[in-house]
């Protein structure tokens, strides 16, 4: 048997179809599809030097790779590699092929400091750390039986607060652009991001194939975007919320769980039965909220993390 890696081709549905499909059976709780992995490839940010690595035996798509640097942190040299392999199968080589090739790759665009998530388990993170990672933090995936789960109530919208969707900021999407770039400087992470190019905002979050805009809730407090909780959708059944959050003005008011409420009614009345969603370990509030609803831990991933030089 031969294993050998090689980059994602432009352009080939074949190639795309069969990374979609083995990040769906590696990991389960998160939401790609041909269309997106297509996009990520052919509209990455040039700063990030993007690029997917399929690994193959025989011929076979077994593993994959996400590969590239941390454009928007004002931190420089941050490199990042995710690493996926068939479940049924480990053990053949395809992993350490695809980290020594995004290692090497890495390495040639001046990385100094390299970030791998990995899978919660003795046999992924004993493969993290022969290759000299250190662990850091950890990140839940849950998910939420929506197709059999009794939701909360919808609440009522308090005096002052409007409700509407990403669909209303068809024609302008800024304001949401700024709630976004002030969100994130609060998400926990392990690397500083800052959302400061709109243009690449646009391309990276708003007209990504998965965001379903009239999903993505969105709460107004006299007119001005203050709360949000962003979905994304398949092609098939399958819900997920990447991102919920509140301006600081506006925090403490459960606008958050407001927002994401409704999105979570919406979604099912759509026909969707599985929402996902995933929470820093570290991130409580946003634990409880999930709890709340009725998510549940299904898996957990560890930051690793490597310096070079």
């Amino acid at each position: 048997m031969t294993v050998i890696v090689r980059e994602l081709r432009r352009g080939d549905p074949v190639d795309a179809a069969a990374f979609a499909r083995i990040r769906r059976q590696a990991l389960p709780f998160m939401l790609s599809t041909p269309e997106s992995v297509a996009y990520e490839r052919e509209r990455a940010h040039p700063d990030s030097h993007y690029r997917p690595l399929l690994a193959e035996e025989d011929g076979e798509p077994i593993g994959t790779a996400q590969v590239g640097l941390v454009h928007d942190s004002p931190e420089p040299g941050q490199g990042s590699l995710n690493i996926y392999v068939h479940p049924e199968r480990t053990g053949r080589g395809a992993g350490s092929l695809l980290a020594r090739t995004a290692e090497e790759r890495l390495t040639a665009l001046g990385a100094t400091r390299l970030h791998a998530w990995v899978l919660d388990t003795p046999g992924y993170r004993a493969f993290a750390e022969k290759r000299g990672y250190r662990a850091a933090r950890s990140a839940h995936f849950l998910r939420l039986d929506l197709a059999n789960v009794s939701l909360p109530p919808l609440q009522s919208t308090p005096d002052g607060v409007e409700l509407r969707t990403g669909a209303d900021f068809a024609d302008d999407p800024r304001p949401l652009f700024r709630l976004d770039a002030e969100t994130v400087l609060d998400e926990p992470s392990d690397i500083e991001h800052e959302f400061t190019d709109y243009d690449a905002w646009l391309t990276e979050t708003w007209h990504h194939p998965l965001l379903n805009h009239e999903l993505t809730s969105v709460a107004l407090v006299d007119g001005r975007p203050a709360a949000f909780s962003a979905a994304r959708t398949d092609d098939g059944t399958r819900y997920g919320t990447v991102m919920t959050g509140t301006g600081r003005a506006f925090r403490g008011r459960g606008l958050a769980k407001l927002a994401k409420n409704h999105s979570l009614h919406r979604a099912r009345a759509a026909g969707f039965t599985e929402a996902f969603t995933g929470n820093d370990a570290g991130n409580g509030p946003m634990l409880a909220i999930n709890t709340w609803f009725g998510y549940e831990i299904r898996a957990t991933e560890v930051k690793y993390v490597r310096d070079l030089g």
